[in-house]
């Protein structure tokens, strides 16, 4: 069976802030769906999808006051997060950006710029953390080390920096320790491993995680049947 698609097509403007309020109605019912549930949100602008697709110049070919410069490719983004911080408070909202990721061919032809542009933005509305991808993360699964540092985005944020990409637990401690980040962000390790935590603190054994259980429709296969420390010495 073959799944079938509508063709994608841009926004028009008059549609644009209807769809930034859908960010803050989403972002208000998930914070009224009880603080036992959610403390508050992460927007995604990384990764190809939506906000980054505005972002990014190799995707957005808009003519309109949300394409062409910067500031431009930014704006829907920055409604977005002003949107959500005003209905849930800033210090309820994160942003996740990957200047330097090229996924589902959402490249920029300048990251740095984008990167640093997005960290001083974000810091004015005062959010409580930028969650940023490493430059080496360029496609999904794939760790290259390169010459780009996400170190003036870091200076340009003032609230918690986060970093993500390929980290183990001595190149995070080491990120920490030297100043490069507030926090580290694991994914991978921490579907393999429920009780990560724990296992970096005694620097204990890992399990492998299986990328190939990470994408399909099994709700159980390769992110609940992974045994925890007691289970697995």
């Amino acid at each position: 069976m073959t799944a079938e698609f509508s063709t994608p097509r841009r926004l028009t403007t008059e549609e644009i802030p209807s769809v930034v309020n859908d960010f803050r109605l989403a972002a208000r019912n998930a914070i009224e769906a009880g603080k036992f549930l959610f403390d508050g949100v992460e927007l995604h602008g990384a990764h190809g999808y939506l906000i980054v697709q505005f972002m990014k110049d190799q995707v957005n070919d808009r003519t309109d006051h949300y394409g062409g410069s910067l500031e431009n490719r930014c704006r829907f983004a920055l409604e977005v997060v002003e949107a959500v911080a005003n209905e849930i408070g800033a210090d309820r909202v994160g942003f996740r950006i990957s200047p330097f990721a090229n996924y589902l061919e959402s490249g920029d032809s300048n990251p740095e710029a984008l990167g640093l542009y997005m960290a001083e933005s974000l810091s004015k509305h005062g959010i409580l953390f930028c969650h940023a991808v490493e430059p080496r993360m360029i496609t999904a699964g794939e760790k290259k080390e390169c010459h780009h540092s996400l170190l003036p985005m870091r200076k340009a944020f003032n609230g918690s920096f986060i970093v993500a990409g390929g980290y183990d637990r001595e190149d995070g401690n080491k990120a920490v320790m030297n100043g490069y980040t507030d926090l580290v962000a694991y994914g991978r390790l921490f579907l393999a491993n429920p009780d990560l935590p724990r296992r970096f603190e005694l620097n204990a054994p890992l399990n492998e995680y299986h990328r190939e259980t990470f994408y399909t429709s099994d709700p159980v296969v390769g992110y609940t049947d992974y045994p925890f420390l007691e289970y697995a010495m």
